[in-house]
C-alpha cells in the first residue's frame, strides 16, 4: 500500500509506483472519482485518446442519420405505435 502526506495547503506528492501504474509523467492531469466514501485516481484523457475506442474492426461506421433513424425506430418500437 502506498502512502503519502498532504500540506497545509491540501497537496500531496503521489508516489513513484502509483505515477507509473497511472503512465503519468509531469504535467498530466489526474481526475478523481468519489463512491462509496473511497476515491479512485485516474489519470485524466483528453477527447482525442478516447478516438477510436469502441472501433470494432467487424463494423462499418455508423452515420448520424443511420443513428437517428435507429433511435425513431426504437422510439416507435417501444411504444408500439407508429409516428
Amino acid at each position: 500500500m502506498q502512502e503519502s502526506t498532504v500540506t497545509i495547503k491540501g497537496q500531496t506528492t503521489l508516489p513513484r509506483d502509483v505515477r507509473a501504474a497511472l503512465g503519468l509523467g509531469s504535467g498530466d492531469k489526474v481526475r478523481y472519482v468519489i463512491l462509496d466514501g473511497e476515491v479512485r485516481l485516474l489519470k485524466a484523457r483528453s477527447v482525442r485518446e478516447l478516438r477510436g475506442l469502441l472501433a470494432r474492426p467487424d463494423q462499418s461506421p455508423v452515420t448520424l442519420d443511420d443513428m437517428d433513424a435507429a433511435i425513431a425506430e426504437g422510439a416507435t418500437a417501444s411504444t408500439g405505435k407508429d409516428r
